[in-house]
């Protein structure tokens, strides 16, 4: 075992979400299962919105970075996971945990902030339709991508250079499924108490403040809603807003689970489960979710179908 004040790299090994043994296996296919259905739907549904100029609008202009950053998301963990199970081997090198590392934080501190923005185009919409082209102009769109992207990125960036600077020598296991922040602190032989608090800080930034103006979003969507729309088009509204409330809630509040908490009162087998559900559960949710309910989605996909069938018939 190399010591704490030596900069020489080595492996850390990660435990994985599997055992072996055949209930494992079962959850081993399942989750492959899950993920290539997850990265089916979120690739035909960028897609659609890519082809269908009807969907060249500014809520899907943001959908389809939402579906990239799924497709992302899931793709950093789940190819690892899955690979370790099936060959028995479970390291990682240095410079992939800490790629891994980045990658991951920098996709989840900007889906945090786009889902954010997201609600505000709904608030926009519907709240003040004659003002939308304004408010939601193209450039703004833009503006609000690389907002998002910049911020997450960054952030990712300045704590993973951080971490990865700090004396590894308690051990080079990890006990999780792929490299995450909470499980790397643990394995620091100095203090990172301080740390930890700004940690926390980071956390109820990027995750808390965009979940509080998503529920102010949706509160204020459903006031207007309920004071114009008849019984039918309040339970259309209500069914809709509920659904993407349950998915941003299921990330949200998991993510904050896991950033909000000082590692002493982490659990690894509570943080493994804990983030199936932002890294593999809402990856697969997300593009059902905004495009099974929407006639929109559901029509494009329609077209291109009878597009497809069409130029099927007439090729020789």
């Amino acid at each position: 075992m190399k010591k704490a004040n030596q900069s020489v790299e080595t492996d850390f090994i990660l435990s994985g979400l599997f055992q072996y043994g055949h209930v494992d296996t079962f959850l081993c296919v399942a989750i492959v299962i899950v993920f290539a259905v997850a990265l089916m739907g979120n690739i035909i549904l960028i897609l659609l919105i890519r082809l269908d100029t009807r969907l060249h609008t500014p809520m899907y202009f943001l959908l389809s970075q939402l579906s990239f950053m799924d497709i992302m998301n899931i793709s950093t963990t789940v190819p690892k996971m899955t690979t370790d199970f099936l060959s028995n081997s479970k390291t990682i090198t240095f410079l992939g945990c800490e790629i891994q590392t980045f990658v991951f934080l920098a996709l989840g501190g900007t889906e945090a902030l786009l889902l954010g923005f997201m609600s505000y185009d709904r608030y926009v919409a519907i709240c003040h339709p004659l003002r939308y082209p304004v408010l939601m102009s193209k450039k703004i769109c833009w503006f609000m991508v690389t907002c998002a992207w910049t911020s997450g990125s960054i952030n990712a960036l300045v704590h993973t250079l951080y971490v990865f600077h700090l004396p590894f020598c308690r051990s080079w296991v990890i006990n999780h499924f792929f490299c995450e922040l909470p499980s790397l602190l643990q394995l620091v032989c100095q203090d990172t108490s301080t740390y930890e608090y700004i940690v926390i800080l980071c956390g109820l930034i990027i995750l808390l403040l965009p979940f509080m103006a998503i529920l102010a979003s949706y509160a204020r969507v459903l006031t207007v809603v309920f004071q114009m729309s008849s019984g039918k088009g309040q339970r259309r509204a209500i069914s809709t807003c509920s659904s993407y409330l349950i998915v941003a809630s299921l990330f949200y509040a998991t993510g904050l689970s896991t950033y909000t908490r000082p590692h002493s009162l982490h659990s690894p087998e509570e943080d493994k489960a804990v983030a199936v559900f932002y890294t593999i559960i809402t990856p697969l949710l997300n593009p059902f979710i905004y495009s099974l309910r929407n006639k929109e989605v559901m029509g494009a996909m329609r077209r291109q179908l009878v597009e497809c069938v069409f130029v099927h018939k007439m090729s020789p």
